[in-house]
């Protein structure tokens, strides 16, 4: 790494600064660079070079395809870009510097204010839907609906049991609406739906030919489905049959499972668009999120971008099999991620918004060196512990042990030093959460908790040795 790439950008009021980047991430940078230059007074041009991902690029590759054209102060290029920065240098006759690696660092990096996202707007609703109500207490039903609520959603929707009609959905819908929630049916039941408008019900799932006929004299608004999904003709029919009738509709031309059609399913919904740019769509994702034995926060992020880039306005999810959880608020944060990349053309990334649970993104280690000239400094008996390059490690001024097998290491440490009961508990749990940490490549920090994004639970620090 040559001296050029080691300085940081000290920018005075007037300089002009020639900034390179890539087509994907030019327009986040020329947003931060408008404000930055308007808060730091200096000028800039940003020259898109013709590659997609800034990343790739490299100082001979560069030299080739960048001409500068005007007097500027400085060349500001990407932080990954390779090569040996200062040959530009001396093609071009002015200081060149790496920027940060992180576009969201560049105001650190050129002296202004880091800026918090706003990630407040969103366009998809969330309709959580609470399987086989009539098999739960009113109790029950009501501390769903109020997690669900809390969780992000938007409306709260009672599914009843096919074929079976339950006597008491009135009751609970009011309850809930007077509550102040806002409830949906889904039912083909008449009996069920009639209670629940009645009671305050704002939405119907679903219609199909099958009910179209009773179902238009409600009104109501309705999402409209195909008696098959391989032929939305039906669909058309019945959605055709309510508007005539008065009625608002949503259609839902049904996502399928993995296995089951699914990317055909996606096809239909892309289909709709096009043909119909204005018509509200709702997409039922548990079919997806239920069906598939996968962590749901990337599938839910997945579909969300889906949803907002097709504009379907609505989702219908659910929490049944246990890694589907948190389903309701992996979407909500999902749906805010989406809108925001969507509509200020910038990836979603380096967001904090609590989706990326299972690793981390980013792991810092001290490093073999620093490790080894720690051990020598420490004086005291206390314990440090850290975990990286696949090891657990951990030193008082005892010794310094290490190792990938947890209970070795413990029966090491201590047999060479004096422990009582709330010792060996406290090693024993900062040892396990090391461990967790090294499974899954996550940032280990003595007495503090792993990072599992949104589903973080904070860890007092009584638990660390020496504190009441």
């Amino acid at each position: 790494m040559s001296a050029a790439q080691e300085r940081t950008l000290s920018i005075d009021a007037g300089q002009r600064v020639l900034v390179v980047t890539g087509k994907l991430a030019a327009e986040t940078v020329r947003r931060q660079l408008d404000v930055l230059s308007a808060e730091l007074k200096f000028q800039y041009h940003l020259e898109v070079l013709g590659i997609s991902v800034a990343a790739l690029m490299h100082v001979d590759w560069i030299r080739r395809k960048l001409t500068v054209e005007g007097a500027f102060d400085c060349l500001l290029l990407p932080g990954w870009c390779q090569g040996d920065v200062q040959l530009l240098e001396s093609d071009l006759g002015l200081p060149c510097l790496l920027g940060p690696r992180d576009i969201l660092d560049l105001p650190a990096f050129l002296g202004g204010k880091r800026r918090e996202t706003n990630l407040s707007g969103f366009s998809t609703e969330i309709i959580a839907e609470i399987n086989h109500a009539p098999r739960l207490s009113r109790e029950d039903i009501l501390r769903e609906a109020e997690k669900y609520r809390d969780a992000g959603a938007d409306v709260i929707d009672i599914g009843g049991v096919p074929g079976e009609c339950w006597r008491g959905v009135g009751d609970v819908v009011r309850e809930l609406v007077q509550r102040g929630f806002r409830v949906s049916i889904d039912s083909f039941d008449e009996f069920e739906v009639r209670s629940a408008v009645d009671a305050g019900a704002e939405l119907v799932l679903s219609c199909a030919m099958r009910n179209v006929e009773w179902a238009r004299t409600l009104d109501v608004e309705w999402v409209v489905i195909p008696e098959s999904p391989q032929d939305l003709s039906t669909m058309w029919a019945a959605a055709t049959i309510l508007q005539e009738a008065g009625r608002k509709v949503r259609v839902d031309p049904i996502l399928e499972p993995v296995g089951f059609g699914f990317a055909a399913s996606l096809a239909r919904y892309f289909g709709v668009r096009r043909q119909f740019p204005d018509m509200p769509m709702l997409m039922g994702v548990g079919n997806v999120t239920e069906l598939s034995e996968v962590d749901t926060a990337g599938v839910n992020f997945v579909l969300a971008a889906i949803c907002e880039e097709l504009r379907i306005g609505s989702v219908l999810t659910t929490e049944v099999i246990n890694w589907s959880r948190s389903s309701v608020r992996e979407f909500d944060v999902a749906r805010r991620l989406a809108h925001h990349a969507v509509n200020q053309q910038t990836l979603p990334k380096h967001l904090g918004a609590g989706l990326v649970m299972l690793h981390d993104r980013r792991v810092n280690e001290m490093g073999e060196a620093a490790l080894s000239e720690l051990s020598g400094q420490i004086r005291d008996p206390n314990f440090r512990l850290f975990a990286e390059r696949g090891e657990l490690h951990i030193m008082n001024r005892d010794g310094y042990w290490r190792g990938a097998d947890p209970f070795a290491l413990f029966d090491q440490f201590s047999q060479a030093t004096k422990l009582d009961a709330s010792h060996a508990f406290y090693l024993g749990y900062e040892l396990s959460k090391a461990m967790t940490a090294l499974t899954l490549d996550k940032q280990y920090t003595q007495d503090e908790a792993l990072d599992w994004g949104m589903l973080t639970r904070p860890e007092r620090d009584r638990h660390r040795l020496g504190k009441e």
